[in-house]
């Protein structure tokens, strides 16, 4: 038997950190296994490939059914070959939207066939992407949501996520500075809160009328830390309603908007906003980078939902400086690549992110350092499935890139 063919191929329902139904991919490919675990979002583009649901909208036995059934027996016998494979899928969908596979599905083998391909070199994952893309591998910075609202916290709060931003390039030491922090907002939370709810990413999600001040609660318990600063997701789609933005019951339009995010630069540490106007306003996006993207990231992800032909048309308009990766969000790993290479040679900074309902796996930890990412974003420093990317960048840096 050749290891060098995939010799299984099959999937398992499992959980994400909300409970939801999701896939696990194991492949076999002579004396190697691997297994992939798909995250998924609850904050969705309205561009992004499709997940594959059941009739109930959560389940993934139809989704698993056709990893089976159709992506098994055309990929069993094939070489471990990204971009073979990933071309396979995508003839096999046969969607421009992956709705028919499901792009859950997809990636998941996607993924699995990544893991493959290094366990086939003898090499970690990280090193192999590298490889593949011809990148420098660097440590990211940790973009950790301590705070959350929007759609992740029955809007509580209006935007998606705050976060508190680690510039230390050491893992372990940027992890507890970020800890630390999450402590110390814990504390000042419950002094002045409560007890409060927690979002789908782990943070505190207080109920506060004023808008500015989750940000004034942030800069005063980043005050006496190094090296950190604050990002936001505004998650703008998801407030955009007849032609406003609704923020805590009062209307905003893209100008008073775009004046309330330079204040928020100019009064807080905030230097990094994410979907700061709805996803197909691309002129409102191109104006505010043309104004404050000299001193701030304007960072693409329902704008761009890690799509190579949505990126370059966003690149060419000039409506972002920075971008979101998520391999869920487009469906294989070699779409994935070619959106990270359109980023990079535009300039673009490249935060790759997790997703609202996550897993264990930590795939995206030897994405970002292999492309020598900006950043990434994986939630607070606590849940499980968030802790698992942290822990694994960790060992990467200690195990791996030192050797």
């Amino acid at each position: 038997m050749n290891p060098n063919k995939i010799t299984k191929c099959f999937g398992r329902e499992i959980t994400d950190s909300r409970g939801t139904p999701t896939i696990e991919v194991i492949l076999e490919a002579g004396e190697f296994l691997t297994k992939a675990q798909v995250p998924s979002g609850k904050s969705t583009g309205l561009h992004e490939a499709k997940e594959l649901r059941d009739a109930d909208g959560k389940g993934v036995k139809t989704a698993i059914d056709h990893l089976e059934k159709i992506i098994a027996p055309a990929i069993v016998g094939q070489k471990i070959d990204q971009k073979e494979i990933d071309s396979l899928l995508i003839f096999l969908d046969g969607t421009k939207d992956k709705s028919y596979l499901g792009a859950n599905a997809m990636v998941g083998v996607s993924m699995a066939v990544a893991r493959l391909a290094a366990m086939e070199k003898n090499m970690p994952l990280w090193k192999h992407i590298t490889e593949e893309i011809n990148t420098e591998p660097s440590l990211p910075h940790l973009y950790m949501n301590i705070i959350n609202g929007g759609i992740h916290a029955d809007f509580r709060l209006p935007f998606q996520e705050y976060m508190v931003v680690m510039e230390q390039e050491n893992p372990r030491l940027a992890y507890e500075q970020g800890k630390n922090i999450f402590e110390r907002l814990g504390q000042l939370i419950k002094n002045e809160f409560g007890r409060v709810e927690m979002g789908d990413e782990g943070g505190f999600s207080p109920n506060i009328d004023a808008l500015k001040r989750p940000f004034e609660i942030l800069n005063e318990v980043i005050a006496e830390e190094p090296n950190v600063f604050l990002a936001i997701d505004a998650a703008a789609s998801q407030l955009f309603k007849n032609n406003k933005y609704e923020l805590k019951n009062q209307s905003y339009n893209t100008e008073e908007l775009a004046n309330l995010y330079a204040e928020l630069i100019s009064q807080f540490s905030l230097k990094s906003i994410e979907d700061p106007f709805a996803e197909d306003m691309i002129s409102d996006f191109s104006s505010l980078v043309e104004k404050i993207s000299k001193e701030i990231l304007i960072v693409g992800d329902d704008l761009t939902v890690t799509n190579p032909a949505r990126i370059q048309e966003m690149i060419d308009k000039k409506a972002a400086n920075a971008l979101i990766i998520k391999p869920n969000q487009i469906g294989t790993i070699t779409e994935t690549y070619e959106a990270i290479r359109l980023a990079r040679d535009a300039g673009w900074k490249v935060i790759v992110s997790h997703r609202s309902g996550d897993t264990l796996d930590a795939f995206i930890s030897d994405l970002a350092v292999g492309l020598g990412a900006y950043g990434i974003k994986a939630g607070s420093p606590e849940p499980p499935e968030r802790r698992a990317k942290y822990e694994r960048l960790i060992e990467i840096y200690e195990k791996e890139m030192l050797l």
